[in-house]
C-alpha cells in the first residue's frame, strides 16, 4: 500500500495558501491514482463495488446517480448494470448532465444500450432524456478526509448540486485508499458525505 498523501498545509496556513495548495494537491493525488496499472484499476474497482452492494442493499430499489469513470476513477459500472438488470422497482440509473458550468448538475436515466454522447469534459453522457432528481449520489474523489470532506476537481458542481437538492440525496464518496488525507481544510461551501467506500471498507464521517 502506498504511502499516505498528506496537504502540505497546516491550520495557521489554511486560509491564506488553500487555493494553490488545494490545486497542487489535487494534481498530486490524480497523478498517483493514475499511475495505478489497468489491472490494480480493476481489481480495486471490484472490491469497492462489492463494498457497496454489502453495504448499501437499499441502493438497488432507488434513484441512483454515478459517476463515468474518469481518470482511472473506480469504475462502478458492473455494479450498476447488475442492479438494471435485477430490475428491482424503483430502481433508475442515473448520469450527470453539465447544462451550464455554474448550475447545479442535472441528471438523465442511463442504460447500458443507450445513446451517449461525450460532454465537454469528454466524459460520455445521455443523449437525451427527462430531468431526474436522485435519492442516491456515489460521488468519485481525489481525496477525503476523515470528517467526509472530498476534494473533486475544483468545479464545485457536485457541492452546488447537494447543496441545491431537497431533499438532500444521501452522498456517498467512492475513491481509492491512496485518495485518503488527514483534511482537506473544508472551505464553507464543501457539502460532506454521508459515507465513504473505499477499497478497505465503509467508513462514516467523524464530525
Amino acid at each position: 500500500m502506498a504511502a499516505r498523501l498528506t496537504p502540505a498545509i497546516n491550520a495557521e496556513s489554511c486560509a491564506s495558501t488553500r487555493f494553490a495548495d488545494r490545486c497542487a494537491l489535487r494534481k498530486a493525488l490524480i497523478e498517483r491514482r493514475r499511475a495505478l496499472s489497468a489491472e490494480d484499476c480493476v481489481g480495486l474497482s471490484n472490491r469497492i463495488c462489492a463494498l457497496l452492494q454489502a453495504a448499501f442493499p437499499e441502493f438497488s430499489g432507488m434513484r441512483v446517480a454515478f459517476c463515468w469513470p474518469f481518470k482511472q476513477e473506480p469504475d462502478l459500472r458492473p455494479l450498476i448494470e447488475s442492479w438494471f438488470r435485477a430490475g428491482k422497482k424503483g430502481f433508475t440509473a442515473l448520469l450527470p448532465v453539465v447544462i451550464d458550468e455554474h448550475r447545479a448538475l442535472v441528471f438523465r436515466a442511463w442504460s447500458p444500450a443507450m445513446l451517449m454522447v461525450s460532454d465537454h469534459y469528454g466524459i460520455p453522457a445521455p443523449a437525451a432524456g427527462d430531468f431526474l432528481i436522485p435519492e442516491v449520489v456515489l460521488i468519485p474523489v481525489n481525496g477525503f478526509d476523515a470528517a467526509g470532506y472530498r476534494i473533486g476537481y475544483g468545479g464545485g458542481y457536485f457541492d452546488r448540486t447537494l447543496a441545491s437538492l431537497s431533499p438532500r440525496p444521501v452522498a456517498v464518496g467512492v475513491g481509492f485508499e491512496l485518495a485518503r488525507l488527514d483534511s482537506i481544510c473544508p472551505e464553507p461551501h464543501d457539502q460532506p458525505l454521508d459515507a465513504m467506500v473505499t477499497e478497505a471498507g465503509v467508513f462514516r464521517p467523524s464530525r
